[in-house]
């Protein structure tokens, strides 16, 4: 396919990015960590530290690991840690000593930390103590040797820690804590020096877990090349829009996702910026209150979040003055939300797309421009093409798998070589499992997921369409949409529904729907629930709501 997305690129944006700048994650940190020594770099409970102080933490860090726990390049580590001040010297030691990073939800149950921890062969963790006890079920099951805890009060200022602390011992969440296990403190307190390592550009970054909604979780291998030249794609995108060590993001997105990961932290942290770690963005009253302490410049968020935050009084009456744009990625941005997220903010949602395997960003729109719907224009140095089931490239318009190449696309799936040859063309594409279009002026649409994709009555229904459809009912909070099997239809459409008001009657959305769908996209069947499933990132669980 002709790169006609070029076309429409912003004035001065590169059509490609030249050679990368540094040649690992690490060196990104060091480069950062010198020109913005003395800026903040993370902020948390009141609590801020420093570019300087990451550096020499995680220096301490890594230097634990090398001589104490006797860790070399390319040991396998895995991190299981919320968004807190733990979560980047963890990260950026164990870069320091070349380790490959596994990163794991910290709310995972014993049987997916099981099953994360034995495929990746991971040896050493570092986990959060509130989520010891989960680990502690399965721990002998697995390759597991060292363990080191972090608590929520690490590397806080005495006053919060004290604090902490205290709240923690009055909640009685106190947790005893194997005396077999480290502690981040005695860890970060170490005298020894940093041994130096080498690292190159093909070497592995990290073994990011796919979220697995659609079957077992299978690890993209993720090299420090992938990483860098995704960062470099997004700097010449939003370059023009921000200022080195003035930018202030929140982070409310978990860093262990790959979207937090590589957007808010790695290429936030390289431009010198202020990065609000928000723990708990489930506690909308604290993130509000959070949002209202600093004039932040920069949200990333899912739909679900953004949604989350426009339900509260107090979120309305912030002062976004400051706000200079909004990043909507993991999931489709809904028109509704992006309509009254520009009527409370300002600021248009700018809507990307990316996936775990592609570090993550493939596309994303133009800063400036109105919300649209689409998932924006393939970013520097990326090709994409839409192709049918038996491989054939598809015209502008026409609806099939979108295919991308880059050098952001991951190498493969850990230890799954069969994954990983049917993930692939024969000419080097990643197929991404989703049904998009793409425009004469090169701008991408997902349509659905292929897997979710209905056939209902011979025709090729997507439940994203009517989600967004059913979402502008104003007494509809949230919706999700699934096929089941229909010995008529072939599959019918089953519609869930959370209400945004009690008095919402099943005939209400009926009427609604004929007045907006074509009759074969119709939901044959409406249910009514108290919340949505979603994984860690606010996805909707097709899977689960087939279950129920």
């Amino acid at each position: 396919m002709d790169k006609i997305w070029l076309n429409s690129y912003p004035k001065g944006v590169l059509s490609s990015i030249e050679d990368v700048t540094n040649t690992s994650v690490l060196d990104l940190m060091k480069n950062a960590s010198t020109e913005f020594s003395d800026n903040i770099a993370f902020t948390s409970l009141n609590t801020k530290l420093s570019y300087k102080d990451i550096d020499n933490y995680s220096s301490k860090f890594g230097a634990y690991l090398q001589h104490e726990l006797f860790l070399e390049k390319g040991c396998k580590v895995a991190i299981m840690l919320p968004n807190l001040f733990t979560y980047p010297v963890a990260l950026f030691g164990c870069y320091k000593i070349g380790a490959v990073v596994v990163n794991l939800n910290p709310l995972f149950k014993g049987r997916e930390i099981e099953n994360t921890l034995n495929d990746s062969r991971a040896e050493t963790i570092i986990v959060l103590d509130k989520f010891v006890k989960e680990l502690d079920k399965v721990i002998k099951r697995t390759k597991i040797k060292k363990v080191i805890v972090c608590r929520a009060s690490d590397l806080l200022s005495w006053q919060m820690s004290l604090l902490v602390n205290v709240v923690t011992f009055f909640k009685k969440e106190s947790i005893k804590i194997n005396e077999s296990y480290i502690s981040f403190v005695r860890a970060i307190s170490s005298k020894y020096n940093l041994k130096k390592i080498t690292i190159m550009p093909d070497d592995i970054a990290l073994l990011q877990y796919t979220g697995g909604t659609t079957g077992k979780s299978k690890a993209a291998v993720l090299t420090h090349n992938n990483i860098l030249s995704n960062i470099q794609q997004l700097d010449l995108w939003v370059g023009p829009h921000v200022t080195k060590g003035r930018e202030i993001i929140i982070t409310a997105l978990p860093l262990y996702h790959i979207f937090s990961f590589s957007v808010n932290f790695i290429y936030f942290f390289s431009i010198g910026s202020n990065n609000i770690l928000i723990a708990n963005p489930r506690d909308l009253k604290s993130f509000v209150k959070d949002l209202s302490k600093y004039r932040f410049t920069v949200i990333t968020a899912v739909n679900t979040l953004f949604n989350l935050l426009l339900t509260s009084s107090k979120f309305k009456k912030i002062d976004f003055t400051s706000l200079k744009f909004a990043v909507g990625g993991g999931m489709s941005v809904l028109s509704s939300t992006a309509k009254r997220w520009k009527k409370i903010t300002g600021v248009e949602i700018t809507q990307g797309y990316g996936l775990t395997e592609t570090s993550p960003i493939v596309s994303i729109n133009n800063i400036t421009d109105r919300f649209n719907g689409s998932i924006g224009l393939p970013v520097p140095s990326t090709t994409v093409s839409i192709r049918d089931d038996a491989g054939n490239e598809l015209s502008y318009g026409e609806p099939g798998e979108l295919c991308v190449k880059g050098p952001q696309v991951m190498s493969g799936y850990w230890n799954n070589t069969s994954e990983t040859a049917s993930s692939f063309t024969d000419d080097g594409f990643f197929k991404t499992g989703d049904i998009a279009t793409i425009d004469k002026k090169g701008f991408l649409k997902i349509v659905d997921r292929k897997k979710d994709m209905i056939i209902s009555s011979g025709f090729n229904v997507y439940p994203n369409e009517i989600e967004d459809y059913v979402s502008e009912h104003p007494d509809v909070l949230e919706c999700g949409v699934i096929g089941v099997t229909d010995s008529n239809r072939g599959e019918s459409i089953h519609l869930f529904i959370v209400k945004n008001s009690q008095s919402l009657t099943e005939n209400e959305i009926r009427i609604f729907c004929k007045k907006g769908l074509t009759i074969y996209k119709i939901p044959k069947k409406v249910t009514f629930i108290e919340e949505m499933p979603k994984n860690n990132v606010g996805k909707i669980l097709r899977r689960k709501l087939r279950e129920l």
